[in-house]
């Protein structure tokens, strides 16, 4: 029975959007309760799917029966049920904002957001390069729709980039898993790990550069320097729930590093081993660093946001790559135990800055979000109180989250001293931007003669919607901060079963699940 929990993450949200455009002249508001249940059900399978490996069991769901490597395979272990988890729990936020008017700007927004739902399952669960392909353009397509939800000259000239972008790295993941099977002659991650450490020398080097482009691949979905530059317009011009459940989109191309870097191309990968790690800490470096100066240089909060999802993405790579670095047990599950502690963090933070941005557009119909002074808004102490909670958050300052995930991943780089200065000095840097942000926001003062502006009316009780969206995403950041104990448990346990991946190997080719 436990099998089938590693096809429900997925087989839900596409059932629902099959329903939902079935159903597509059903009134909106049963379309955004079914929506819900949906969202709701995914959470509850999520949760699921999280106990039922968090004893370090891995659950293998093959398709038609077919046995690995030439069936289709869905594997759940504690990092793909981690990612899930993290994912329907952001849904469900990003999908209650949706809900207060959002959504009516587009016929299909919950098809395709359940789609999306679909994709982003989907890569974190599958067990082989060429469905990770597939899952890959699933996303593509139905974020490129929710993209340009609302319509607009600016998104879709960033929606033009950013398809244009992922297009060409679908055609380089053709090419590197084609080099991948022509060398090791199979697309079966299981597999391919068994066959690394065996592979011909005469292909050693096509499976070098396959393994080459499949990190350019991920690193432009995870937006890594230099690979970075759409990310900002398109995340900064798009709706507000839709950027923030595009927070995790980015974190899909650092998952995809983390399993291939630990799985395909570990230590025991013989000549293949470790093929990453000459490459993907300088990346994150200055992946981190070009984020924060473009947090500095934002003139609105969406963008300001946009760029910190940017170096929340390598703050996270740098603790990946520190995992590179260490040896199995020491530094290098240190390294990735706090990245997975820090990811929940960098993607409920960003989100909830991107929805306080909506807040401002709303409530200041001049200006928007733009970062100048402009006409107080109504409940000014509200939002500058959430806003100074969320900036905390953002800037990984205590007490919060954030601030454990950074300790921990400075720990874990006890002897990296560009680590330090770099993490340290692009805090700082995040300090200031947000600092900035808020004065010019929330405490510059008005002029005698402005009035503050009314309140837009979305829908009735549209502002409570928002409200439950924003104060869900913070509860999610303060359990992570009073459960860090635990969690922090669970993420080192997720290291260890990453930094061995025999029983992984054995549970997908093997006939039985292995726990380890």
């Amino acid at each position: 029975m436990n099998a089938h929990l590693a096809i429900a993450p997925i087989l839900v949200p596409f059932l629902a959007g099959v329903l939902l455009l079935t159903l597509r002249d059903l009134p909106m508001p049963l379309r955004r309760w079914l929506a819900l249940f949906a969202a709701l059900a995914q959470v509850g399978i999520a949760i699921m799917l999280l106990a039922a490996v968090a004893g370090g069991e891995i659950l293998v769901y093959r398709l038609g029966d077919w046995p690995a490597p030439w069936g289709i395979v869905l594997v759940a272990d504690r990092l793909a049920a981690w990612m899930v988890l993290i994912t329907t729990l952001l849904a469900l936020f990003a999908l209650i904002h949706a809900s207060d008017g959002t959504d009516r700007k587009g016929r299909h927004f919950h098809v395709v957001f359940q789609m999306q739902l679909f994709g982003l399952a989907g890569a974190f669960l599958t067990g082989d390069l060429f469905n990770l392909f597939v899952f890959f353009e699933i996303l593509l397509i139905a974020s490129y729709g929710l993209m340009l939800h609302g319509g607009g000259a600016a998104r879709t000239r960033a929606g033009l980039h950013y398809v244009v972008l992922n297009l060409l790295g679908s055609t380089v993941f053709l090419f590197a898993a084609g080099l991948i099977y022509a060398s090791l002659g199979s697309l079966n991650l299981a597999d391919i790990a068994a066959k690394a450490a065996g592979v011909a020398p005469e292909n050693l080097g096509l499976a070098r550069a396959g393994g080459l482009l499949l990190l350019a691949v991920f690193a432009l979905k995870a937006a890594l320097l230099p690979l970075h530059l759409w990310l900002p317009a398109a995340y900064a011009g798009t709706a507000a729930p839709v950027a923030a459940l595009f927070a995790i989109m980015s974190k899909v191309g650092a998952y995809a590093i983390l399993r291939t870097a630990t799985l395909v191309f570990g230590d025991g990968a013989g000549s293949l081993a470790r093929l990453f790690e000459p490459w993907l800490l300088p990346a994150a470096l200055a992946t981190l660093a070009a984020g924060m100066l473009g947090a500095l240089a934002a003139t609105s909060l969406g963008r300001l946001a946009a760029w910190l999802v940017v170096a929340s993405v390598g703050t996270l790579l740098i603790a990946f790559a520190l995992g590179q670095q260490g040896a199995v047990g020491t530094a290098g599950t240190a390294g990735i135990a706090a990245g997975l502690y820090y990811l929940p963090h960098g993607t409920f933070a960003t989100a909830l800055l991107f929805l306080l941005a909506e807040a401002l557009r709303r409530r200041r119909p001049a200006s928007a979000d733009s970062l100048a002074p402009d006409a107080d808004m109504p409940r000014h102490a509200l939002w500058g109180g959430l806003f100074f909670v969320a900036a905390v958050a953002a800037t990984g300052l205590p007490p919060l989250s954030g601030f454990v995930g950074k300790f921990l991943i400075l720990k874990a780089a006890a002897e990296q001293p560009w680590v330090w200065a770099v993490i340290l000095v692009s805090a700082l840097a995040g300090v200031i931007a947000l600092a900035r942000a808020g004065t010019r926001l929330f405490f510059s003062a008005r002029s005698a003669d402005s009035a503050a502006p009314p309140l837009p009316v979305y829908e009735p009780h549209s502002a409570a919607r928002e409200l439950v969206a924003i104060g869900g995403l913070l509860l999610l950041i303060f359990a992570l901060t009073i459960g860090a104990g635990a969690v922090v448990d669970f993420t080192r346990a997720t290291a260890l079963q990453l930094a061995d991946p025999a029983a992984y190997i054995a549970a997908v080719l093997g006939l039985e699940g292995v726990k380890r």
